[in-house]
């Protein structure tokens, strides 16, 4: 039996984005796949256009569950938390509204490399507007072997192209003193348990996500980094966090003076 894939998407209000997300899970030519929607209680056409998805789900790809759950929440994170307590499948993935899967084999290329000794797969990111259309590639790149030091350098992989060992990731809940950064120590906190349990961490090496670059992360960019500065002094120290950002700052001002 091939392991149950669980997508997780959070959802409020998000009538005008989640046609495309829902579309792409949909599509997915993997059988074994729970979708959990988990809804903040909204107040547009979002649960009728899940419901018709639901439906349509039931007609179309017979393997596929889709479970919704809508409630009010404190946020992002704690409405994650729920998904993370909820999911029962083999490995799950965040994929919010607005934020799709590139083509209609992904889920079957990351389940092909899931297995026994896999606590974490993770690929590359494309970003893309609001209407879902290509923008760019996304800067940082994950690194060939991943580990949670590797973020000292940056979330070198994205929240949304994170695919974790279920049984892994419902140890780590979002810490919900973080308002834009909880996605950051969460995912470092989730490779340390990786790493203590002697798993693996698997480059998929390619696209697995297409993130839509206005999230909240993105509209309140300038508390995002002070949050991730302070997750950065967590896990790596003072120290070693302030002489990186230094070098962070050094390498944007050559590069600017040498365009």
């Amino acid at each position: 039996m091939k392991p149950k894939i669980t997508v997780v998407t959070i959802t409020y209000n998000a009538a005008a984005v989640l046609q495309r997300t829902l579309d792409s899970v949909l599509a997915q030519s993997y059988p074994y796949v729970e979708h959990l929607i988990v809804d903040g209680a909204s107040k547009d056409t979002t649960l009728a256009m899940v419901d018709d998805y639901r439906e349509e789900s039931t007609e179309t790809a017979a393997s596929h569950e889709v479970v919704v759950f809508s409630e009010p929440d404190r946020g992002i994170y704690d409405a994650m938390n729920k998904g993370l307590q909820r999911a029962t499948g083999d490995y799950l993935v965040f994929l919010n509204a607005g934020d799709s899967l590139p083509s209609t084999d992904t889920l079957e290329l990351v389940m092909d490399k899931a297995g026994e000794g896999v606590g974490v797969l993770y690929g590359d990111t494309d970003v893309v507007d609001g209407e879902g259309n290509y923008l760019y590639h996304r800067r940082l790149q994950p690194p060939e072997r991943l580990t949670w030091r590797s973020f000292r350098q940056g979330m070198l992989v994205c929240h949304q192209a994170f695919y974790v060992r279920t049984e892994v990731a419902k140890t780590q809940a979002y810490d919900l003193r973080y308002r834009f950064s909880a996605d950051v120590d969460w995912c470092i906190r989730v490779m340390k348990e990786t790493e203590r349990r002697q798993l693996q961490l698997v480059n998929l090496h390619t696209v697995v996500a297409n993130y839509m670059e206005e999230g909240t992360t993105t509209k309140n960019h300038k508390a995002s980094l002070r949050e991730r500065y302070l997750v950065m002094q967590k896990h790596y120290g003072v120290v070693s966090t302030f002489l990186m950002h230094c070098w962070f700052v050094v390498r944007a001002v050559v590069k600017k003076t040498t365009r």
